[in-house]
């Protein structure tokens, strides 16, 4: 799913990009904006994968917003000035779509985004490939591959570490592995498990499905599963 907000001072700009978004299941609106300082307000209390900007604003234009922003989403530039183009790939905008645009042409710069996020997404499983830690089994220090790990259960002072293909059994309490494991990829879903977002399969009512497995979701963490749904 990916959350976009509209930028632009001309209403007629909204409404076609709406009407364009309408026919693709993959986008949801958060917003409207018809100026940068409206824009700057929300991008404060939503989350926001794409804005579609206009430049040409008063008081303050959008790439002189998209200047002010630390960690910007991703931008679909649309305008009736070519002449920043140029400007705007050195911003890093994903596309620079020219007033009027077709539904092709709309379409094509949503699937640019679409494929920068999977690009994303593999970078992020192959520095996680390239991520590990040593647990304690038996009387040695194990070296644990990350992306192996499929979750984490207490069993009184030790923990199950389910791999792939293994349980591993380790003398430490679950708040001592969740705390070495990174945020990221790991998320503690019970008072005795902690889940890598990465093998859930399903989410259904209380459980969740990794393989075989359906792991329960603590009351407590309810509301951190529900930021991972919207997340994705």
């Amino acid at each position: 799913m990916i959350r976009y907000l509209i930028i632009d001072d001309e209403p007629i700009a909204h409404r076609i990009i709406e009407g364009y978004a309408k026919n693709l299941s993959q986008l949801t609106k958060v917003g409207n904006c018809h100026s940068a300082f409206e824009a700057l307000d929300l991008l404060q209390s939503q989350t926001v994968d794409l804005i579609f900007l206009d430049i040409n604003m008063p008081q303050l234009s959008g790439f002189d917003l998209l200047k002010t922003l630390s960690n910007p989403p991703k931008v679909i530039v649309t305008t009736a000035y070519q002449e920043f183009a140029l400007e705007g790939y050195e911003l890093n905008v994903i596309d620079y779509l020219l007033k009027p645009f077709s539904f092709e042409r709309f379409l094509k710069a949503v699937n640019k985004v679409k494929t920068s996020s999977k690009k994303a997404v593999r970078e992020n499983v192959d520095e996680q490939a390239d991520e590990s830690i040593f647990l304690k089994q038996d009387r040695k220090q194990r070296k644990v591959w990350l992306n192996q790990i499929r979750y984490v259960e207490a069993y009184g002072n030790y923990c199950k570490v389910h791999l792939e293909e293994e349980v591993l059994i380790t003398p430490e309490r679950i708040s001592a592995l969740e705390s070495l494991l990174p945020q990221k990829s790991f998320l503690r879903v019970h008072k005795s498990f902690i889940v890598a977002s990465s093998y859930i399969e399903a989410i259904a009512g209380t459980k969740i499905q990794i393989g075989n497995r359906f792991v329960p979701i603590g009351q407590t963490y309810a509301n951190a599963v529900k930021r991972l749904l919207k997340s994705e």
